[in-house]
C-alpha cells in the first residue's frame, strides 16, 4: 500500500487509541446504558435541573463514543477502498482514498484536541472581560475591535453571547466590557486567550497618518455551577450601584440599576448592567465574582500565571500573548506558540481556532503525560 496512505492510517489509529483510553470505553458504555435507561423512566423529568445535568452527561458520552465509532468505520472503509484500487491498478481511486483518509485524519486530530478539554471547568460557559490599555482613543478603539473579534468567534460556533457590561470610550471604542459566552466547552476553548493583545497600525485618528502601537487585555474566567463551591464572605464584598452607561441601543439599558462588586481581599472588581432590574444585575454580578475568584484559584494551582490582581497591573509590554500587525505588513503572531498568519482580517473577524488549538495543545503538553492521565 502507498506509504502516504499507511502514514495517514497510522496517525488515525494512534488518535483513535488515545481517544478510547481518555474516554475509558467500557465504563463509559456502561454509564451511557444507565443514563439511557434513566431517561426513559416516567419520573425522569420530575426534577428538571437534575434531569438536564444527566442529559448533558448522556449527550457528551454519546457524542464522544459516536465520534470514535465513526472514525473507526471511515478508516476501515477507506483502507478497503485503497486496497481494492491498488489491486485493480486504479490510480485515481487510490488518490480518492488518500483524500478521504486525509479528511478522517483531520477529524481525528480535532476530536483528540477536544478530548483534552477535560479540566474541571472546561465544559462551562465563559466570561470575557476586555480592558483598554494606556493610550486613550487608540487603545479604546482596539479594545472594541477585540470585543467584536471574540463575539464573532462565538457566533460562528453557534454560541450565545450576552453583553453584561460596557463602558464607552471618551471619543471612540470602549474602556471596558464584559460578555458571557454560552456554549459547550466555551471556557475550555477560550481559557488560553487571557492576556495582553498588541496592535500595530496606521492610526485612523492621527492626522499625520503615523504608525501607532496599542494594547488591550482580554481576561477569561469560567461561569461556575453548583458542582464547584466558592466561598465568599459578605463582609469582604463592597456593593456599589450606579447608572448604566454605554453606547446605547438594544444591548445596554440606561437605568440606575447597574451593580458593581468589589472583593476587598483580592481587589477583584466586577460589574453588570445588562438587566433593567437591580436585583438581576446583583445576582449576575455575584456569579461573575465567584467565577473570577475561582479562576484566580485555578491560576495559582496551575502555576500558569501570577495572581489575577497582579497580572492586571499593567497592560503593555512584557505581558503580551499575541501581536496583530496591520502596517507596514499584515501578520498576526501568537508569541507563546509561534503560530502566525497573514490573514489579519480573518482573525479580526473571529478566525481564532488555529491559535486556540495550538495554545491548548501546548498547555496540555507542558503539563506532562502524567498530569494528562490524572485528568482523564
Amino acid at each position: 500500500m502507498r506509504a502516504d496512505i499507511v502514514a495517514l492510517a497510522d496517525q488515525i489509529e494512534t488518535a483513535v487509541g488515545l481517544l478510547r483510553r481518555r474516554l475509558d470505553w467500557e465504563p463509559s458504555q456502561v454509564r451511557l446504558d444507565e443514563l439511557n435507561a434513566l431517561s426513559e423512566r416516567a419520573d425522569f423529568w420530575n426534577d428538571p435541573e437534575k434531569a438536564q445535568k444527566l442529559m448533558r452527561e448522556r449527550n457528551k458520552l454519546d457524542a464522544g463514543m459516536s465520534a470514535i465509532i465513526s472514525l473507526e468505520r471511515d478508516l476501515r472503509d477507506s483502507l478497503e477502498l485503497a486496497e481494492m484500487a491498488e489491486a485493480e491498478g486504479d490510480a485515481s481511486l487510490v488518490d480518492e482514498a488518500h483524500a478521504t483518509l486525509k479528511k478522517v485524519q483531520e477529524r481525528a486530530a480535532k476530536a483528540e484536541l477536544e478530548a483534552l478539554l477535560s479540566g474541571e471547568a472546561d465544559g462551562n460557559d465563559a466570561y470575557i472581560e476586555i480592558n483598554s490599555g494606556a493610550g486613550g482613543t487608540e487603545s479604546q478603539d482596539w479594545a472594541s475591535m477585540l470585543l467584536r473579534m471574540y463575539m464573532r468567534w462565538a457566533n460562528a460556533r453557534g454560541f450565545k453571547v450576552e453583553l453584561l457590561e460596557e463602558q464607552a470610550g471618551d471619543t471612540a471604542g470602549i474602556k471596558s466590557a464584559t460578555i458571557l459566552v454560552q456554549g459547550e466547552n466555551a471556557y475550555g476553548w477560550l481559557k488560553t486567550e487571557g492576556g495582553v493583545h498588541r496592535l500595530v497600525r496606521i492610526s485612523p485618528y492621527d492626522s499625520n497618518a503615523r504608525r501607532h502601537t496599542s494594547f488591550a487585555s482580554a481576561w477569561v474566567y469560567p461561569k461556575i455551577d453548583d458542582t464547584i463551591e466558592v466561598e465568599i464572605l459578605d463582609k469582604d464584598v463592597r456593593t456599589d450601584t450606579y447608572r448604566a452607561s454605554g453606547a446605547g441601543g438594544q444591548h445596554v439599558n440606561k437605568t440606575d440599576s447597574a451593580v458593581r462588586l468589589t472583593h476587598i481581599p483580592t481587589g477583584i472588581v466586577v460589574a453588570c448592567q445588562a438587566e433593567r432590574s437591580q436585583h438581576k444585575n446583583r445576582a449576575a454580578a455575584w456569579d461573575m465574582l465567584r467565577a473570577r475568584i475561582y479562576e484566580a484559584e485555578l491560576q495559582k494551582r496551575e502555576a500558569a500565571a501570577q495572581q489575577l490582581a497582579d497580572s492586571k497591573t499593567e497592560i503593555g509590554w512584557g505581558r503580551q500573548i499575541r501581536s496583530y500587525v496591520l502596517q507596514p505588513y499584515q501578520m498576526v503572531k501568537d508569541l507563546r506558540t509561534g503560530v502566525e498568519t497573514s490573514d489579519t482580517q480573518g482573525v479580526l473577524d473571529g478566525d481564532l481556532d488555529q491559535f486556540m488549538a495550538a495554545s491548548l495543545a501546548a498547555r496540555v503538553a507542558g503539563a506532562g503525560h502524567a498530569e494528562i492521565a490524572d485528568i482523564d
